[in-house]
């Protein structure tokens, strides 16, 4: 799988202030996940409502590499937020499993990337309209929805869309089977499209035979809706690493989930 880049206008992101954009008046701090351990030693504070981290106060250096850049727009250049909407099985080619946006675009990007898809839609989910409950165990991720090109091989990413950890678990049906969880993935599937489990069961079928025949190919990755908002590609990885990056992911998966059975064996 490559990465495609566009050739089309970016938007301007020098002249950040690192000021939050709802006005707040914090100094936000874009900090991928794997740095918050030096970005807490050198002064970083969280705000767990905003879910980011900040600076506590102006002029501590140690964290300008971390200022944060501009919010993302509402609507990407070329996004159509009309597309994939609902809840449905969505399964990427077998080659491109674990390599999603997010491995796709700098750690430093994705925050933004996140924080821009949650603020759009109210923090709720867009297929089942639950909001982000932390008490009720409801969470917010962000999924890509891929428009697939079969004359060019090309997976295009399309769109950007908040979805609850329910639902989102629902759209990765492959994984929800992998981890032990494609009952309580089949019960959320019926009950957000209003469907009888036997049409569920059909939709799955159908959504794995389409998954088959993609699978069969290898795709490139066009992420220009990204690149033309200013996002930083990730350097791509090569089919062949992409693929021992899906054997590796699997295997632990699937290793994570008999471990948790030896478990309950034991404490049963």
């Amino acid at each position: 799988m490559r990465l495609l880049r566009g050739s089309v206008r970016t938007y301007d992101r020098s002249g950040a202030s690192g000021r939050d954009e709802a006005g707040s008046g914090r100094l936000w701090l874009d900090v991928p996940f794997a740095d918050n351990g030096e970005a807490k030693q050198l002064g970083a504070c969280w705000d767990p409502a905003a879910r980011r981290w900040y600076a506590p106060r102006a002029g501590m250096a140690g964290l300008d590499r971390w200022r944060a850049r501009p919010p993302l727009p509402d609507l990407l250049p070329g996004e159509d937020r009309s597309f994939g909407s609902g809840l449905f099985v969505d399964l990427v080619p077998q080659s491109c499993w674990f390599t999603n946006v997010r491995s796709g675009v700098a750690p430093v990007d994705w925050d933004r990337v996140r924080r821009m898809v949650y603020r759009r839609a109210g923090d709720r989910c867009e297929a089942c309209g639950r909001g982000r409950d932390p008490a009720a165990g409801v969470r917010m991720e962000a999924h890509e929805r891929w428009y697939f090109d079969d004359a060019r091989c090309v997976q295009v990413l399309r769109r950007l869309i908040c979805l609850c950890g329910d639902c989102h678990g629902a759209t990765h049906f492959g994984l929800a089977n992998i981890q032990g969880r494609s009952a309580e993935a089949l019960r959320h599937l019926t009950a957000v499209r209003g469907t009888s489990p036997g049409l569920a069961e059909a939709h799955i079928a159908e959504a794995f035979a389409l998954w088959q025949q993609r699978s069969a190919r290898t795709w490139d990755l066009d992420l220009t809706i990204l690149t033309a908002a200013g996002i930083t590609l990730a350097r791509p990885v090569s089919p062949a690493r992409r693929e021992e990056i899906a054997r590796e992911r699997l295997a632990a998966e699937r290793g994570s989930q008999r471990a948790l059975r030896e478990i309950d064996g034991e404490r049963n």
